[in-house]
Order: structure tokens, then C-alpha cells, then sequence
């Protein structure tokens, strides 16, 4: 006996909840069929009922990640992302519990690393996530009055340095956590203006 298109939806979509957070946990590369079925509570004979292939799969992850990011910026909902100042946002973006979030937090954070790796539909969703969140940084620096092209090259440059504090933070947090949270601070500082640390 068959299941109904609506089990089936959901089948599809626990792959893919699962399949995220492997991924992100792991890296795409390090996660075999077998491990990702088991773990969404299938076996792994049914993978191809829902997918072509793993990059299919790699696909749908990056754009279910992108589509949850969209609004957002390291959680929250979008409502109140909005109101949020430049400043807080790189609080909430570098904060201990970000870095700790790995399975929820950023993509281009979390998928950082594998995007170079993956298909091309995928690296095409996580492009898209990414143009996405500088539009949103660029209208906000837009709204406090800087022109479009300033504002959107003051977002591409503050949302890297953004991404590639939490990304450092997040590779040393095991082997130097002292080190890790130094560099979220530092981050912190340095994008807030409160780099006070002059050459000696």
C-alpha cells in the first residue's frame, strides 16, 4: 500500500531537516546516505524515492536554509530583526550562543566551508542567501542615509567580516575556547568601533 502525497511531503521534509543538520554538523562530504536516512527514521532504500542524487538533496538543504534565513539575521523573526541597530545585530551575530549554534544558526556561516564543494544548483541557492543578506544590510544603510553604493560596500564588508569572525570562533571553540571567545569579542569590538587598542 501506498502513502499519501502528504506523508510523502513529509517523508521529504524530514530528510531534508535531518539532512541539514548533518550537514552543517559534519560538512556535506562527510555524511553517507546510510548515516542521513537513519537519522531522519528511514532506511536508506528510500532515499531515491525522494531524491535523484545526493547533490538533489545538497540542493533542497541550501534552499530550505535560505528560505528560514531570509528576514533573519542569527534568529530571531524578521519583525523584530527590523528594528534591531547595525550594533546590536553584530552582538547578536558574534555571541557565544551563535558560534554554539551551529545546526541553527547563519548559513553562510554554517555552509561556509562546503559551498566551494557542492553543485550547482546548491552553490547557486547559497549565492542567493548571501546576495540576500547584504541587500538587507544594504537598506538598512541605506536608511541611515548613505547612497546605495556605499551602503552595499559597507555591507558586503561588514556582513565577511561577520561571517569570518564567527567561522574562526567556531573552528578553535574545542581546541582554545579562551582564544575562540577573543575572537567574538575582538569581532565585536572592532566592527562596533570599539577598538581602542592603539599601536604601541
Amino acid at each position: 500500500m501506498g502513502i499519501s502525497r502528504e506523508q510523502a511531503a513529509e517523508n521529504r521534509e524530514a530528510i531534508v531537516a535531518a539532512a541539514e543538520r548533518l550537514f552543517r554538523e559534519h560538512g556535506v562530504d562527510a555524511v553517507g546516505l546510510t548515516a542521513l536516512m537513519k537519522a531522519a527514521g528511514f532506511t536508506q532504500g528510500g532515499f531515491y524515492n525522494h531524491f535523484k542524487s545526493k547533490d538533489a538533496l545538497v540542493a533542497a538543504v541550501m534552499s530550505r536554509a535560505v528560505a528560514a534565513s531570509n528576514g533573519l539575521l542569527a534568529g530571531g523573526d524578521a519583525a523584530a530583526e527590523a528594528v534591531l541597530s547595525p550594533t546590536a545585530r553584530v552582538e547578536r551575530y558574534l555571541s557565544t550562543a551563535h558560534r554554539d549554534d551551529v545546526a541553527c544558526g547563519c548559513p553562510m556561516a554554517g555552509f561556509a566551508g562546503d559551498a566551494p564543494r557542492i553543485g550547482d544548483e546548491a552553490q547557486a541557492w547559497y549565492a542567493k542567501g548571501l546576495a540576500d543578506m547584504i541587500e538587507r544590510m544594504t537598506q538598512a544603510g541605506i536608511e541611515r542615509g548613505l547612497s546605495r553604493t556605499r551602503a552595499n560596500r559597507a555591507a558586503m564588508a561588514r556582513f565577511a567580516q561577520m561571517v569570518g569572525t564567527l567561522v574562526l570562533s567556531r573552528a578553535v571553540v574545542s581546541a582554545d575556547p579562551a582564544l575562540s571567545e577573543a575572537l567574538l569579542a575582538a569581532g565585536r569590538d572592532a566592527l562596533n568601533g570599539r577598538d581602542t587598542v592603539g599601536d604601541k
